[in-house]
């Protein structure tokens, strides 16, 4: 197939390839669960978040509302967080979570020390080394507002998840696998996009506006949510376990 004819296609329909990024996203937190054990979505997690600091800023129109690259690619984490719960118990889940936030801490204490660095001016590249330096600075060249939103947002938003997850799996007594796994996220999910719209926006533009563009970017987390149910029931059969590749 022509790959101009693709581009072209996505292009013009850039809500199916909206959808077409979460199962993509989904399907390779599936691959790596099948493949690893809780290993793989411990690695989910991670490439999540290392895809989401460097693409999160990216923003986008789907269903003629804004939002970003950050909340598509978002997805796996609270996927893999609640299989964990599911398959290894709260404290698995807990020690994911945890693992995210120190990844999270180092990706943007490391990407700050990057921009340190001068960029070459031996004449062979020093044009070259200038325009990739900018383009980083574009990238990682974080304000603290942003830095203490989403680390906040994640750390507690994703702590909440795990509870709410397991504190209805005990209330229905292990039944109804799709509401703790929807609830959990929709609920972590709106405080997530409250702490990170009052802490990163609230002050750059005003309250109204901040709460909007909180609820623009809320309505695709609900239905990535609802996506991901049946990716769940899939994975929560399968018989995985922690492989050994060596040797």
């Amino acid at each position: 197939m022509d790959i101009h004819f693709i581009v072209q296609f996505f292009e013009s329909h850039q809500a199916v390839l909206w959808l077409a990024t979460i199962v993509l996203d989904l399907g390779s937190a599936l691959l790596l669960y099948y493949l690893f054990g809780k290993q793989g979505l411990y690695a989910t997690i991670v490439i999540s978040l290392l895809l989401a600091n460097v693409q999160g800023p990216k923003l986008t129109e789907i269903f003629g509302m804004q939002t970003s690259m950050g909340v598509i690619l978002y997805s796996s984490i609270y996927f893999a967080t609640d299989l964990l719960s599911e398959r290894y118990g709260k404290r698995e889940a807990t020690r994911a979570v945890m693992i995210g936030f120190c990844v999270s801490v180092i990706i943007l204490l490391m990407t700050s020390v990057s921009l340190l660095y001068l960029p070459s001016t031996v004449p062979s590249t020093a044009s070259f080394a200038q325009s990739i330096h900018a383009a980083t600075a574009t990238l990682f060249n974080y304000s603290p507002r942003f830095v203490l939103g989403s680390l906040l947002a994640y750390l507690i938003s994703q702590r909440v998840d795990v509870y709410v997850f397991h504190y209805i799996k005990a209330r229905t007594q292990g039944r109804h696998l799709w509401l703790r796994n929807n609830l959990s996220t929709l609920i972590s999910q709106a405080l997530d996009t409250v702490i990170y719209g009052l802490v990163v926006w609230w002050g750059v533009v005003d309250l109204e506006v901040a709460m909007a563009l909180a609820l623009s970017k809320y309505f695709f987390k609900v239905l990535i949510a609802l996506i991901d149910t049946p990716f769940i029931y899939l994975a929560r059969n399968w018989n995985v376990k922690d492989r050994d590749w060596v040797g």
